[in-house]
């Protein structure tokens, strides 16, 4: 099968889908003024603004233990705008069944992802092999079903940027830190797969990553489509020219990026805009090589980024338009983003309504160009 038709028998559509990543944040974010207080509210806006799907966390780990127990979350940094800045507490199980009733009204699908989420307890490490791995989610779906929304999910990735010790730390304590095609990474991913896939031979997976792909890279069939996430500073040094890195509970990274962060964009326009549009076309090429259908939730433009003093959000939507309208030329992609920012609580993006019903209307009549 062709990617196109890869596409329509894994996940239903035509062409490409348009998705957004709302991460832990649906549930994290409740409070007055943190985006999510009213699931309708946000889910509407987001069907108007074009989107087909929604990324989410339903904690997993969390729901496997005590779906109906309050937990206790640090948060995983005050700096960004993803999930609560503060101590928050969360209850999984009628949040969860309730938000994919809300997608299901509103005709979004869901495409289930986990950030494995520290709380006070560190259940997270819990997930001591495969199998406890698998299992997790083979215990979610089946709650799932019984609720009679198995037709909102859209796939399930077990493990966002797998094997990143943030985000997959129960692997890392035991294996070290190792590359997403490290061979114990590699066989990590494929027993997990089988085992769920006995359950469920039917729902997409993939380990999600955000990884450099070589033509020696090993055999990885066994995932039904790669979800890549890729920023302009995935192929450039823009980073280490502004001297953001990665600060999550310090304001010094964004104190860089507000007085530095467009002005060194700005003055070298052609080479990042260049290195971003080899980078897509290079995925892309690796992607038809070996008939493997991309989605990519995160990206275009910079990693990290939220509202404030002097961030100004009209570069960020040039460099993710220019992402888009390249992922989209390549014919290799089943789902697109148009960034890792589009949420509520990102306000000067979300209030940007017509760029992205715009970039939706880019992202589905690319579906007729692609053979």
């Amino acid at each position: 099968m062709t990617i196109k038709e890869k596409t329509r028998a894994l996940f239903g559509f035509d062409g490409p889908f348009a998705i957004a990543m709302w991460d832990f944040s649906w549930l994290e974010r409740r409070w007055s003024g943190g985006g999510f207080e009213n699931w309708d509210t946000a889910l509407l806006e987001l069907k108007e603004r074009g989107y087909d799907a929604v990324r989410i966390d339903p904690y997993p780990h969390l729901f496997a233990v005590d779906p109906h127990k309050e937990w206790l979350m640090p948060p995983e940094w005050n700096q960004n705008s993803w999930g609560s800045p503060m101590l928050t507490k969360i209850t999984v199980h009628d949040a969860l069944r309730d938000f994919l009733s809300a997608c299901k009204k509103y005709g979004i699908r869901v495409g289930l992802s986990s950030w494995y989420r520290k709380d006070m307890d560190n259940v997270h490490l819990k997930i001591k092999t495969p199998r406890d791995h698998a299992n997790i989610w083979t215990e979610l779906l089946h709650r799932i079903d019984g609720w009679g929304m198995a037709d909102t999910i859209l796939y399930v990735d077990f493990c966002n940027e797998w094997p990143f010790d943030i985000w997959a730390p129960f692997f890392t304590d035991i294996h070290g830190k190792v590359e997403y095609f490290d061979s114990t990474s590699v066989e990590w991913m494929r027993e997990t797969v089988r085992i769920f896939k006995d359950s469920y031979p039917a729902v997409p997976v993939t380990f999600s990553c955000c990884t450099n792909f070589g033509d020696d890279a090993p055999d990885i069939s066994f995932l039904d489509f790669m979800e890549v996430h890729t920023w302009m500073v995935s192929f450039t040094d823009y980073y280490a020219r502004v001297g953001y890195k990665y600060e999550r509970f310090e304001d010094t990274g964004y104190v860089k990026m507000a007085f530095d962060g467009e002005r060194i964009y700005r003055e070298d326009k052609d080479y990042f805009d260049s290195a971003l549009v080899s980078g897509i076309e290079r995925i892309g090429r690796w992607a038809k090589k070996r008939n493997m259908p991309f989605v990519t939730t995160e990206c275009w433009s910079v990693i990290d980024y939220k509202d404030g003093p002097m961030l100004n959000w009209d570069w960020i939507l040039e460099l993710n338009e220019l992402g888009v309208k390249t992922a989209t030329k390549t014919g290799a992609y089943a789902g697109i983003a148009t960034s890792n920012f589009c949420a509520p609580q990102f306000v000067g993006m979300w209030r940007e309504a017509e760029w992205h019903r715009r970039m939706c209307d880019i992202i589905h009549e690319s579906a007729k160009e692609i053979k």
